[in-house]
C-alpha cells in the first residue's frame, strides 16, 4: 500500500536509447509512485525536432515544465546524459528561486568535474567515436556497426556535444549557492564510465544529504528491474517524507 497521492518520477534518457527504455518501469516501482518519461527535441516522440545541443536550449526547452511554484513533491532521475540534464534542471530552479526536486537521482553518469574518457564532439571522426563509445560500454554489444553509423552516429555526436556544454556549465560557480537537494546516486560496477568510485563523486554537489546504490549491469541498467524498484521505494519515502515537513495552517 501507498501512503497519500502518488509522486511523480520524471525521468530523462541515456544518450541514444530513448524513452522506451522506462516503458516496464511502472510494474517495478510499485504503487504510489507516477513514472513520467520526459521527451527531448529529436528524441523518440520528437522526431520532427531539432536536437539540443547547448546548455540554453535544453533549460529552454524544459525548464518550464517544472517551474510550478507549489508543486507536488517529485523525484528527478536522469540515466547516463539524462543525469546531467536533471542535475542542470534541479540547479537552473535553485537559481530561479523555485521549488526543485524532492530527490534528485542519477544514475550511470561521473560527476561534472570527473576527466572525460570520451572524445571532443567536434573534432572526432565517425568511426573513431564508434570506437571509443564501443570500447566504454556507452553503445549496446548487439548493436550492429553499419546500422549506427548509417542512423545513430549522429545523434550520438548531437548528445555527445550536449553533454560536454551541461559539464562546462555545472563547473561554473552557481549564482545561488551550492544545491541542498538530497541526491541519490546508482551505479554499477560493470560500468567503466561510472564505476562506483567515480560516481560517489557526486557527494562534492550538493550539501543535501547522498546516497550511492549500486545495482547489476553494465551502462544501460536501466534496463533491468533493480533500478526501478530502487527509485520506486526512494521515491515514497521522499514524497512522504516532503508531505511531512510542510507546515499546517
Amino acid at each position: 500500500m501507498s501512503d497519500g497521492p502518488s509522486v511523480r518520477l520524471h525521468c530523462f534518457a541515456h544518450s541514444e536509447g530513448g524513452l522506451s527504455v522506462f516503458d516496464h518501469w511502472a510494474a517495478s516501482t510499485g504503487p504510489g509512485v507516477e513514472v513520467l518519461p520526459v521527451p527531448l527535441p529529436g528524441g523518440e516522440r520528437r522526431r520532427s525536432e531539432p536536437r539540443v545541443t547547448t546548455h540554453e536550449a535544453l533549460l529552454a526547452d524544459v525548464l518550464p515544465l517544472f517551474a510550478d511554484p507549489h508543486p507536488e513533491p517529485y523525484v528527478l532521475y536522469g540515466h547516463g546524459l539524462g543525469a546531467m540534464v536533471a542535475f542542470t534542471v534541479t540547479r537552473a530552479l535553485h537559481e530561479a528561486g523555485l521549488p526543485g526536486p524532492t530527490l534528485l537521482a542519477v544514475g550511470a553518469c561521473p560527476p561534472p568535474d570527473t576527466p572525460s574518457e570520451l572524445p571532443d564532439a567536434r573534432g572526432v571522426t565517425d568511426a573513431e567515436l564508434l570506437h571509443v563509445l564501443g570500447g566504454k560500454g556507452a553503445v549496446p554489444a548487439q548493436s550492429d556497426e553499419g546500422i549506427w553509423l548509417r542512423a545513430m552516429l549522429p545523434v550520438l555526436r548531437a548528445d555527445l556535444e550536449l553533454a560536454q556544454a551541461l559539464e562546462g556549465a555545472a563547473r561554473k560557480p552557481s549564482s545561488a549557492g551550492p544545491l541542498t537537494t538530497p541526491v541519490l546516486v546508482v551505479a554499477s560496477r560493470e560500468n567503466p564510465l561510472a564505476p562506483p568510485t567515480i560516481a560517489d563523486g557526486w557527494r562534492q554537489w550538493t550539501q543535501g544529504p547522498t546516497w550511492l546504490r549500486t545495482v547489476p549491469g553494465h551502462h544501460f541498467f536501466g534496463r533491468g528491474r533493480e533500478l526501478p524498484r530502487l527509485l520506486g521505494r526512494a521515491g515514497r519515502v521522499a514524497g512522504r517524507l516532503a508531505r511531512e515537513s510542510v507546515p499546517v495552517g
